[in-house]
């Protein structure tokens, strides 16, 4: 008898939409077993009493994140964790959450704890009760809580890229968004596509809006980002980002006749 066929890993995390919540909340990790767990739970209080999901994605952590969060299962019954076998950045990560996720909207939250959880049922709710063009609603980061370095190279970055790609949001490295998963999987993906999204959004013709969020310490583990590396790969995305703007022809709407 011939053997089933393999399931990709697409197919193999992407549960059945028999039970399909109304939010994923997907949150990409990589080594942080000391805060992914608190963050957990942090996201099950907020989201108490709602239809949800929460979709963390390993990025091959060399700690012990995964065995962490898989414990934590039995406790969070909303809990899913899907693993990357190479690690394979933030971008992907969410991706990979994005496409195993059940809900039509997705929440993203960065995985170190920063953004507070307790924002994110307000931004999704305000998307569910909001017309379909509307796509995405970002978080704004108020009183940043991280070195003068930063929040410096954070203004500087941001005041070109909202120059350049004329997306109107000041703060597209806050991790906390909500948006739509049929849009989201329309974009041509690219590593750190997650800066971009609100560029990409309006570049499909739908529309984005933002609020203020908090903004706390990193409690535990260290950040996996420096101005300089933001800088050189933010160079190269700018420039490919601005060239898919110039190659944009929107129809503006699809009429079946």
């Amino acid at each position: 008898m011939a053997s089933a066929p393999k399931k990709t890993p697409a197919a193999a995390s992407r549960k059945p939409a028999s039970d399909k919540p109304d939010y994923s909340v997907v949150v990409p990790v990589f080594d942080e077993g000391e805060a992914a767990p608190v963050l957990a739970r942090e996201i099950a209080a907020a989201f108490k009493g709602q239809s949800y999901e929460m979709v963390f994605v390993d990025d091959a952590s060399r700690d012990d994140t995964r065995a962490r969060l898989v414990a934590l299962k039995a406790e969070i019954p909303q809990l899913r964790v899907l693993a990357h076998r190479k690690n394979s950045g933030q971008s992907r990560a969410v991706r990979t959450g994005v496409m195993g996720a059940r809900g039509d909207i997705i929440v993203t939250l960065d995985g170190d704890g920063q953004n507070d959880p307790a924002d994110a049922p307000r931004l999704a709710e305000r998307l569910k009760a909001s017309p379909p063009e509307m796509a995405l609603i970002g978080g704004e980061r108020v009183k940043r809580q991280d070195s003068a370095a930063k929040r410096l190279g954070s203004r500087f970055g941001n005041g070109v890229r909202k120059r350049l790609l004329k997306d109107e949001c000041n703060d597209t490295g806050c991790g906390l968004k909500a948006f739509r998963r049929e849009v989201f999987l329309r974009l041509p993906y690219f590593d750190h596509i997650h800066r971009y999204l609100p560029a990409l959004v309006v570049r499909e013709g739908f529309k984005t809006a933002f609020e203020p969020v908090n903004h706390r310490h990193r409690e535990t583990g260290v950040s996996k980002y420096t101005n300089w590396g933001r800088l050189k790969a933010s160079v190269s995305d700018l420039l490919g980002v601005m060239w898919l703007q110039s190659r944009a022809r929107n129809p503006e709407g699809v009429d079946e006749v």
